[in-house]
């Protein structure tokens, strides 16, 4: 049975890129062997800043938004997060979807796709890999990284990938999937 992937768009900004970046990946996920891949964007879920009064440990969820989004991210067995980086970092809607759960994401792995300018926002990946062990979702090394992401998209709003980038998306798919089968288990 092929692993449910989810491909996260985790910038809300109106005028984002993520989404062109996040179609083309989510492209590749599909065409991979080991998963069922679903597009998911969090401006469907609109989230508001964090206004659960109980601990998401607990799972008693209180609004709808919240109900939404845990059934969503319960359902995967992995994750992609592409991610813009803002300020070295990753973006408020990102930390804040995460900030939502906590069983729902346990011992899943995760790859990222981060972009931006000349770092191709790595220093956001990096930094949400630490809030992600705490929600016990296991990173993987492998990624993408899109550096000067606005040089390769086209007046149609497409992303056009090069060869790096299709290689270690196909990298970090193979090896998600080694650990979406390990962790599966674990749940």
């Amino acid at each position: 049975m092929a692993l449910k992937l989810h491909t996260i768009i985790c910038s809300t900004r109106p005028g984002r890129v993520g989404e062109s970046v996040a179609n083309w990946f989510h492209s590749v996920a599909t065409e991979h062997a080991g998963f069922d891949a679903r597009l998911i964007d969090l401006v469907d879920f609109n989230l508001p800043v964090f206004d659960e009064p109980n601990h998401p440990a607990q799972q008693k969820y209180q609004h709808a938004h919240t109900k939404a989004w845990a059934a969503s991210v319960d359902s995967a067995d992995a994750y992609v997060f592409v991610t813009p980086e803002y300020n070295f970092g990753p973006p408020p809607s990102l930390l804040n979807a995460l900030n939502y759960l906590y069983l729902e994401w346990n011992y899943k792995p995760a790859g990222i796709v981060s972009y931006g300018g000349v770092s191709g926002g790595l220093r956001s990946a990096q930094m949400i890999k630490l809030t992600l062990t705490t929600l016990k979702i296991v990173p993987i090394y492998e990624g993408v990284t899109v550096q000067n992401v606005a040089d390769k998209i086209d007046k149609k709003y497409l992303f056009h990938a090069e060869d790096p980038h299709a290689s270690s998306a196909e990298k970090m798919l193979d090896e998600l999937a080694r650990w979406g089968k390990a962790l599966r288990a674990m749940r």
